[in-house]
C-alpha cells in the first residue's frame, strides 16, 4: 500500500489493520511519534491525518490510505497555516523550556498546534479542555499552557 508521509510518498508491505503507529515508527522510521499507552488516552502517538489530529495508536494504517499524514518530524513543512503555527509552538516550547523528560513533548506540540491552527486565540479554559487528552508523566502542564499562550500572542 502507499501512503503519503509528510510530503513523500511510500511504500508500505504492512497488515491494513497495523496501527499507524507501528508503521511510522517501526517501518518508516519516524520516531518522533510516540508509544504511550496504546489505547487513544495520553496522546503520545498523535500525528496529523490530513491536518487533523488523531491517535496513531489505534489508527489502522488502511484509514491513512489517500491521506496526508503528518509526524513531528514534518510538521513545519505541511499546509503553510500548519507551518506557520507548528513554528511558533515549538519557538515558545523552546523559550519556555517546557520539557522535562521530553517523552510526551510531541504529541504535546503536535495537538497545540492543532488547537492554534482551530482557535489563533484561546482561553485558557479552551486550552485545558483540548490539551486533556494529552498526559505528560513530568507535571509540565502549566509550562505547556503558558507556551500555547505564548505561540498565540506571536500569531497574532
Amino acid at each position: 500500500m502507499e501512503l503519503k508521509v509528510n510530503g513523500k510518498a511510500v511504500e508500505l508491505n504492512v497488515p491494513g489493520d497495523m496501527p499507524l503507529l507501528w508503521a511510522l515508527r517501526d517501518t518508516l522510521g519516524y520516531t518522533g511519534t510516540k508509544y504511550g499507552c496504546g489505547m487513544s488516552l495520553c496522546g503520545a502517538c498523535t500525528v496529523f491525518l490530513d491536518d487533523e489530529p488523531i491517535r496513531s495508536c489505534v489508527t489502522p494504517v488502511s484509514s491513512a490510505l489517500g491521506k496526508e499524514v503528518r509526524t513531528i518530524e514534518g510538521i513545519s513543512e505541511g499546509t503553510k497555516a500548519v507551518a506557520q503555527v507548528a513554528d511558533a509552538v515549538k519557538t515558545a516550547w523552546t523559550k519556555l523550556s517546557v520539557p522535562q523528560c521530553g517523552y510526551c513533548q510531541s504529541g504535546q506540540i503536535m495537538s497545540a498546534t492543532a488547537l492554534l491552527v482551530k482557535h489563533k486565540n484561546p482561553t485558557k479554559e479552551d486550552i485545558n479542555t483540548f490539551m486533556s487528552g494529552n498526559i505528560c508523566r513530568c507535571g509540565t502542564y502549566q509550562r505547556i499552557e503558558q507556551a500555547i499562550v505564548e505561540a498565540s500572542r506571536s500569531l497574532t
